[in-house]
């Protein structure tokens, strides 16, 4: 194979584009609720850069293992529900304490993992409620797309109108042109903001762990929880959307190990990430769903970037307009959405327990210190049981004649 199309295959540009734009938008969305966890644990300078480092390291690792593992396109993410979790639970609380609470979830990540009960749970949940779970997730970045046009109009407006042209000149580029246009909007403006810009290597700072039942119990367990519940989940739901079969076990065990063996440096939750997997995921990222594993592994080589650079890169990000970030994250996903309702209301009988888990995630309720995406999915769950019990009562009465649903059809 000739260096050109060995370079073509290892990195095209839509994939090398969807795993810049992945790491970008988990790493910028977020970036602050994690600095300000660490501070709340009394985290020095040293230590603040170590969680960068641990973190982009950690995802970076399993982003590329999983992705080449498995020919799919996984991408992992830190535990932003936990991040914020850690921001208020951890006053009062040691560093070496709240190490020890990051150990105990990465270990009951991992017997998730091995155990598969994690994975018999997601079996059996409806393809058009994972659907509508990850539309629910979504929505809130294809909307900000367009308040952005009103809050800072002259970086919003030029990237859609990009984006526009592209779909209709260079469709596979569409989302990389809209990138160009946001960042010549930003740099036109002078939005950036690069004081103090200083390039240097991160440094790990271990940590001895201490473990104290108080935290175990107070921190390290609702940080497992909210972890699987409010980040595991959906991340499955986008596999699943996307069309991927990949045994969700493995990852599980994967992703909590590196965990684990990350805690002492500040690795406090590493998860199937959600919105930055349905980027590397679809049909922007490749079109040839076999080979958009690639921009998941290009994902994780710009986190380990991120992790090797620790806090310049941690800065410079920071250091991005917020209207140029937001807008390529709901214009990058538009197609996702669109798919994901697609799947979400194509069957009949599902499609009122689908939109009421479209409706509960998208409200962004929380409750016990755990997101929308478990209360929707448990809302659509319990609507759909109870549709299925009056439907039988009615049909046992005599009511309501039997129609075959597609999924009854199928099995027949």
């Amino acid at each position: 194979m000739s260096f050109p199309r060995l370079l073509r295959s290892a990195a095209p540009p839509t994939a090398v584009s969807a795993g810049f734009l992945a790491m970008l938008i988990g790493v910028t969305s977020s970036v602050a609720v994690v600095f300000t966890a660490a501070k709340a644990a009394g985290a020095t300078s040293a230590q603040l850069t170590s969680w960068v480092f641990a973190l982009g390291v950690g995802i970076g690792v399993t982003c590329v293992s999983l992705s080449l593992r498995h020919r799919a396109p996984i991408v992992t993410a830190w535990s932003t529900p936990g991040a914020a979790l850690l921001a208020t639970g951890l006053h009062g609380v040691t560093m070496a304490q709240a190490v020890g609470a990051f150990l105990l979830s990465g270990v009951l990540i991992v017997v998730s993992g091995v155990t598969g009960w994690f994975e018999r749970i997601m079996n059996r949940i409806p393809v058009p409620l994972a659907s509508a779970l990850l539309a629910g997730v979504l929505l809130q970045f294809g909307t900000e797309l367009f308040t952005q046009m009103e809050r800072d109009g002259l970086i919003a407006v030029p990237m859609f109108l990009a984006y526009l042209v592209g779909r209709r000149w260079f469709p596979r580029y569409a989302v990389v042109g809209a990138l160009v246009a946001g960042v010549a909007a930003t740099a036109w403006q002078g939005s950036w903001k690069l004081d103090g810009f200083e390039l240097a290597l991160a440094a790990p700072a271990f940590v001895r762990p201490e473990f104290s039942w108080q935290v175990l119990v107070g921190v390290g367990l609702p940080l497992f929880a909210v972890t699987m519940a409010s980040q595991n989940l959906p991340g499955v739901a986008v596999l699943r959307n996307a069309g991927y079969t990949t045994p969700v076990s493995p990852l599980l065990t994967w992703t909590g190990a590196v965990n684990t063996v990350l805690a002492p440096f500040g690795c406090f939750g590493l998860n199937l990430a959600a919105i930055t997997a349905a980027i590397c995921s679809g049909e922007t990222a490749h079109p040839d769903p076999r080979k958009r594993y690639v921009a998941g592994v290009w994902a994780g080589v710009f986190y380990l970037l991120v992790g090797l650079f620790g806090g310049t890169v941690g800065w410079l990000l920071t250091a991005m307009p917020p209207a140029l970030v937001l807008g390529i994250a709901g214009i990058g996903l538009l197609g996702t959405i669109g798919s994901s309702l697609t799947s979400a209301l194509v069957d009949e009988r599902l499609r009122e327990p689908a939109v009421v888990t479209l409706l509960a995630t998208a409200s962004g309720l929380t409750l016990f210190g755990i997101g929308s995406t478990f209360w929707g999915l448990l809302a659509g769950v319990v609507t759909l049981a109870v549709g299925d019990v009056a439907r039988r009562s009615r049909r046992k009465a005599g009511e309501e004649p039997h129609r075959e649903t597609a999924e009854e059809a199928k099995a027949r």
